[in-house]
Formats: C-alpha cells, structure tokens, sequence
C-alpha cells in the first residue's frame, strides 16, 4: 500500500467496472473508501438483468476486444477465459476484483444516490452525498462511475411508430421475435449484434445505418483484429494512413461498404465490429437500408425513398448521459459532452472526479478505466501536474474542438477517445509514467 500525506474519505457512486478500478487504486493509496450501489451486484452492465436497471447485457453479448487487452493492470482474467469473453466472463472477472482487493466489503447494496452537494455551497469544502433511503454522509472526495449508458436515446420518430418498439437496452434474446418483420436502427456493435441474433428466428430483419461505417472483422489472420489494429495505431503514422489501412482491411474481408448498401466513412469514425454481421448480409438474410426518414404507422420509410412494413422497431441508438443525482450548478455534462479535464477532473468543484464517461475507439474500455484512475489518485498525492482551472477550461475546449474537426457530427462521438492519443497525454502528466504498481494482495 502506498502511504498519502493525506488520507481521504472517497465516495464511489457505481460497482462496475468503472467503479471498481476507483476503488482499486484508491484502497491502495490508504484512502478511506465507500462504493455506493444502486443495485444488488458487483459488474454494473455487464450483469444480466441486473436490478439496478442500468444493464445493458443481452443473451449473446461479448466483448470486443481480447482478455489480456482488457483486463486492469497487474490483475489479468483467467487463463481459461477465451479470446473474447461473453457478459458473464466479465461479470465473474469483476466479482474476483472486488473479492481479491478488499472492496466487496466496502460496497453498499442497494443505495441509490439521490444527491451530491458541495458542503456549504462553496467549493473544495468537501461534498455530502445523500441516499434515497433519506440517509447523507460527507466525504472529501467524490468518484462518480455510473455509466454513460443508464438513459436510452430516442429516435425523433419513435412515437410515431405504431408497432412494437423497444430500445436495445430493454433487448435480451432473440425468440419472442419469431416470426416477425424487424427494423434494427443503428449500426453500432449492439445493432450489429442485435441483428445478427434475429436472424434465424425474425421472418424478415432489416438493418438501418444513418451514418458511413466501417465494419471490420473480428479476426484477421488468426489472432484478434484489435492486435493488427495496434500495430497501425501508431502517433508517428499519420492519420490519413491509418484511415487508409482500415479501410483496406476491411474491403479485403468484406468488400466495399457501398456494395452492401452502406458509406465509406470520409473522416475519423468508431469501427464496427461482428463475427457474422456480413456473412448474413452476403446471404442476403439481413436487408440494409439507410437511414429512416419518415414512419407512418407500421410502414417505415428510407432516405433512398424505399419503405418496407415491420412489425417491431428496435433502436440501437446510443444514450444520454444521466447523471441525476448533481445538480445544473455542479453537473459538468453539456451536450452529449462531459467537461472534465482528460475526462476526469472537474475544472471548477475541487474533489469530484468522473471515470469511465467515454468510448474508446480501437481499444478496451476496461483497460483505460485504470488509467483514469491512476489520474485521480495521482491528483490526489499531488503528483499530476494539473492546470489551474482556466487552463482546464482552455484544455476541455481543444478537445472538444478536436472531436468536432475529427469526427462527425453525431451526438454519439461525444465521448469518443483516442487510445494512443490519451495515454500519451495522461503519461505526459504523470511525469512519464505509464503504470503505477498497485498492490495485488487484499486490504
């Protein structure tokens, strides 16, 4: 354990992944931590149905990337666990986490946070966090890792939809579909994965892609894409190459986008990934269309002006960030946008720090989690070399500049993080390092 000069008390809003790797890294800093959660397990999402409603799990989901890119630091999965784990893998791996670091112990079930409020108003006077069970303690730190992925994002046209609807986050399994036309919006992984479960059981399943994508394969000459991925990742190789590389890879496994029916993306894009998306849509059992413009009643209408009747509309399309328990003054959430500097710390209410609001974009969420973490205990220690305030602002607004001139317009790439580019910043930070030793035996 590494000794502070201060010990704080923290509070963790979340036990999932995001939570769990704030925890982690600050038991090992001697700090005094409490993990609020809201439902009855430890792996947040990645818990199947969990109660406290923010599960997004459905029957066959997996990972994207590999164990051993994934996994925290010092700490890997199991060497049984296969190249891409399904939700229950990570949900067994998070539980041995929270066991093997003494933070199950530290987590309160079912306590929902109903409010964060800065102690007297003013800030860095500490903060109280109040429960729904009318209950209120005060902390020096707060830690808020509850997801990103808690409030669905609606289609504009949902209401007008006469058929059965759902967003993919309420989508389980695939068999109470049978027999059904079904339209899938969105052609992210989960509308990837979505449409590709419905296949053998759907009599007719459509898939809708609004925006360029670009799809790319799972595996590539044996081993996991994300691998071939790194090696083209690189800060040296400009980004018009690597764009350029993708793209090729992609053709050689599945040919142009447009030939299916889908864009070649013209600027920086979150790929796509699925085993077998592509083989059903050469096989002509998945329909893509583009992006919907019109519904009237069942009959749902194309931006290349072909319809086609459904008889249920699943949406794939993304969430609001939802953070209910801060209010306007405190809440750092703008426009699908999180500003916090590196996405971490909050420029203007000293003591509150965000981990896990991003989408990595070639890389493994769980993995860069620790990273952040390692942000927030070295801010903590006094070790990070931290801007003033104005110079966090001045930071927050070149990144969300370089997101709005990388990237397309799409609230969805909000969030979006370059893995390469983000270590090197936080490494720059941290003085050069890059990984921190966290002691791998219980508290």
């Amino acid at each position: 354990m590494c000794e502070v000069s201060e010990a704080r008390r923290c509070a963790v809003i979340g036990a999932g992944a995001a939570g769990l790797s704030a925890a982690r890294h600050l038991l090992a800093d001697g700090h005094d931590v409490v993990v609020f959660e809201a439902g009855s397990y430890v792996g947040g999402l990645w818990v199947y149905d969990n109660d406290n409603g923010l599960s997004v799990a459905y029957s066959s989901l997996h990972i994207n990337s590999e164990p051993r890119s994934t996994s925290y630091e010092g700490f890997p999965f199991p060497d049984d666990t296969p190249l891409f784990p399904d939700h229950q893998h990570v949900r067994s791996y998070l539980e041995s986490v929270a066991d093997h670091f003494g933070i199950g112990e530290r987590i309160r079930f079912r306590t929902r946070v109903s409010a964060v409020e800065p102690v007297e108003g003013e800030p860095g006077t500490g903060w109280t966090v109040r429960t729904e069970d009318g209950s209120e303690e005060t902390f020096d730190v707060v830690v808020v890792a509850s997801g990103h992925q808690g409030l669905p994002a609606h289609p504009p046209w949902a209401t007008e939809f006469t058929g059965r609807y759902l967003h993919s986050n309420s989508y389980r399994e695939p068999a109470p579909f049978a027999g059904q036309r079904v339209l899938v919006v969105g052609a992210g992984n989960s509308g990837l994965d979505i449409a590709s479960d419905l296949v053998p059981f759907a009599a007719h399943t459509l898939s809708s892609a609004r925006s360029p994508i670009l799809i790319m394969p799972r595996m590539i000459l044996g081993v996991p894409a994300a691998r071939v991925l790194a090696k083209i990742n690189k800060r040296w190789l400009p980004w018009v190459v690597q764009r350029q590389a993708m793209r090729w890879i992609s053709r050689v496994y599945h040919g142009r986008p447009e030939q299916w029916g889908f864009r070649t993306p013209t600027t920086r894009t979150h790929p796509a990934s699925s085993a077998t998306y592509m083989a059903h849509v050469s096989y002509g059992r998945i329909d893509v269309r583009p992006g919907v413009a019109r519904i009237d009643g069942q009959m749902v209408t194309f931006v290349d002006g072909t319809s086609a009747e459904v008889d249920t509309i699943i949406a794939a399309t993304g969430y609001e960030i939802d953070l209910p328990f801060l209010s306007k003054k405190v809440s750092p959430i703008v426009e699908h946008q999180i500003k916090a500097y590196k996405r971490v710390v909050h420029p203007d209410w000293p003591g509150m720090y965000f981990i896990g609001f991003f989408n990595v974009s070639g890389g493994a969420n769980i993995a860069m989690m620790d990273v952040q973490s390692r942000l927030v205990t070295a801010a903590l220690r006094g070790d990070a070399a931290l801007p003033d305030a104005a110079g966090m602002h001045r930071d927050i607004a070149r990144e969300h500049h370089f997101l709005a001139k990388h990237f397309p317009g799409s609230a969805r790439y909000g969030l979006e993080l370059d893995p390469v580019r983000y270590r090197r910043q936080i490494r720059k930070l941290l003085g050069g390092a890059t990984t921190r030793t966290v002691d791998n035996h219980p508290k």
